[in-house]
């Protein structure tokens, strides 16, 4: 029963290790990418409402 407890903790630590790379890796700076996009495009609710 202790081999299992050891596995177990390895399995949940490898994949906490992976989910946190992967976060780190590709959504953090995907995430910071599509807000600097977002903030550096010019807004068009203002020539909207004037056209009508």
């Amino acid at each position: 029963m202790s081999i299992f407890g050891i596995v177990l903790f390895l399995l949940l630590g490898g994949m906490a290790f992976w989910l946190l790379l992967f976060l780190l890796g590709f959504a953090v700076p995907f995430w910071i990418t599509l807000g600097a996009i977002e903030q550096l495009r010019p807004k068009k609710v203002f020539e909207e409402e004037e056209e009508a």
